[in-house]
């Protein structure tokens, strides 16, 4: 099998002149961008950086960020991005988990990479304006003709995310070669991608959205275009600039877009293709979406840095809230909450953990020197997910939340996601997420927070609940109005910031 490596080479011999990767008014065909990437992988020898050692990348949606990671993809050095949003603390736990080699970052990542004291200790690369006097500069890892780098193979390690982290430390997903680019792979197979797409490059690379749009242009030629920070008005104006063909996005991406008042559907007419990952869609926004794009494809994925993709649905709108059925590598199933045995299946409609078969091309093989984790989650050569779902009579699997996340109201399971689907189909209603809330009585009450478009009253979304026939044990019975829903770096909502802060209100001062 390739190795990634050579399946970029590939795209080289097969149409050099192809533009690969375009950062504001910077183009590179595949062959120029071959050469820097050949240069900077033989500085990065030259540096004492090898096969097998981690280099970690703190850096924004820049052609230098790209092109490391291709770099390391030739040499057989495990990329290691991290969050450009990183503190000293997260970096240098980083630095230390991972026994990292070197350490490339720019300014957005400056002030926290200056006052780590591990990250000091280290060979340090920028790029940018950054005033490091004890760095190298990117630019001059760009010294021209040499030798060709080809030291990976498909079973070395690629690469290593590192999770989220919502509870406890991080931990390092270490993915090789071969899952990489089988992941890569089934992307432009589930996505109808053709030679010469082009993509919105603004998921971070740090995580595996951005690094799968990334691989997937590679393979088919196509044009990679750089986001170094999403802001609805730039992404606006390169979709329209670069003429866009496919886009790749949290749902909270999509709502900025089009919820921006420069968005309207002439300027964004190039873009054919719809993706989702990393949260579910709500009904509204999702009806909202398709009639702002009318795509001719709209593609819904669920997956984890761990395994790529456990589902997809290729016609998203035909049924909301579903997460279709089982990707090209993967098998799944829904067993009961707290089984520790693949074979503890619920029947159709019961909601229970959903569970991956560690068989499947696009499976990570373990954590990073977390046997505790792995003891957690790996279980007879199955992923146990944490998250919620159930299939329905039609074999469709939905996701319902996590586990963390069922809230048990009086006695009963309730998932937030459908909640939130009803409440998000109110015209007035531009966001909703439902948390449960602790509460004396019910053991928790569903909690409602609204980011309204006009003012609503409580009466009025109780009654849109009871009109689309929403059971009435799972109606909200507190409203909470906002002015923001709290989000990941990467768009996720993260609900345990809110119970938090209700919580916290609710404490006597």
């Amino acid at each position: 099998m390739f190795d990634l490596g050579r399946s970029f080479l590939a795209t080289v011999e097969r149409r050099p002149q192809a533009t690969a990767i375009s950062d504001g008014n910077q183009y590179k065909s595949y062959a120029d961008w071959y050469a820097d990437i050949q240069s900077v992988a033989r500085a990065l020898g030259r540096l004492g950086v090898g096969k097998g050692d981690r280099l970690l990348v703190v850096m924004q949606n820049r052609w230098q960020m790209a092109t490391l990671h291709w770099a390391c993809q030739f040499a057989g050095i495990i990329v290691t991005p991290l969050n450009w949003r990183s503190t000293m603390s997260d970096i240098g736990y980083c630095i230390e988990d991972a026994e990292v080699k070197a350490i490339a970052y720019d300014t957005s990542a400056f002030e926290a990479v200056s006052a780590c004291r591990e990250a000091q200790s280290l060979l340090r690369i920028v790029a940018g304006e950054v005033d490091d006097a004890g760095a190298v500069l990117f630019d001059s890892l760009l010294d021209g003709t040499g030798e060709t780098i080809l030291r990976a193979g498909a079973e070395d390690v690629s690469l290593m995310l590192y999770t989220s982290g919502t509870s406890g430390k991080p931990k390092g997903v270490p993915r090789l070669h071969r899952v990489e680019r089988a992941a890569a792979l089934a992307h432009v197979a589930q996505n109808l991608y053709r030679h010469d797409e082009c993509t919105l490059g603004v998921m971070p690379l740090y995580h595996t959205m951005g690094v799968r749009s990334l691989l997937s242009m590679a393979l088919i030629d196509g044009h990679f275009v750089c986001i170094p920070k999403f802001d609805p008005k730039a992404t606006i104006e390169a979709i329209e600039r670069e003429g866009v063909s496919n886009l790749y996005l949290v749902p909270t991406l999509y709502h900025m877009l089009i919820e921006h008042p420069e968005f309207s559907p002439s300027r964004v007419k190039s873009v054919d293709k719809l993706g989702f990952a990393g949260a579910p869609m709500s009904a509204g926004l999702m009806a909202r979406v398709e009639e702002a794009f009318k795509p001719s494809l709209f593609v819904n994925h669920y997956g984890s840095s761990e395994i790529y993709t456990f589902t997809i649905d290729q016609n998203a709108s035909r049924k909301p809230g579903s997460s279709g059925r089982s990707s090209l590598n993967q098998c799944i199933r829904v067993v009961r909450i707290g089984a520790d045995s693949p074979d503890e299946v619920v029947p159709v409609g019961e909601e229970g953990e959903i569970i991956a078969d560690m068989t499947g091309d696009e499976a990570f093989q373990g954590y990073w020197r977390r046997p505790d984790a792995d003891e957690k989650s790996l279980k007879q050569g199955w992923y146990f997910t944490s998250d919620t779902g159930y299939f329905d009579a039609e074999g469709d699997l939905f996701v319902t939340g996590r586990v963390d996340d069922l809230i048990i109201t009086g006695g009963e399971n309730v998932s937030p996601v459908e909640i939130e689907n009803v409440l998000s189909m109110h015209p007035l209603v531009e966001e909703v997420v439902v948390a449960g809330l602790p509460d004396e009585q019910w053991g928790e009450v569903i909690t409602a927070f609204i980011k309204c478009r006009e003012t609503l009253q409580d009466e009025t979304l109780d009654g849109h609940c009871i009109d689309s026939g929403l059971a009435r044990f799972k109606r909200p019975r507190r409203y909470v109005f906002v002015d923001e829903i709290p989000k990941s770096a990467v768009g996720k909502v993260l609900r345990r910031v809110l119970r938090s802060q209700q919580q916290d209100a609710a404490q006597p001062q």
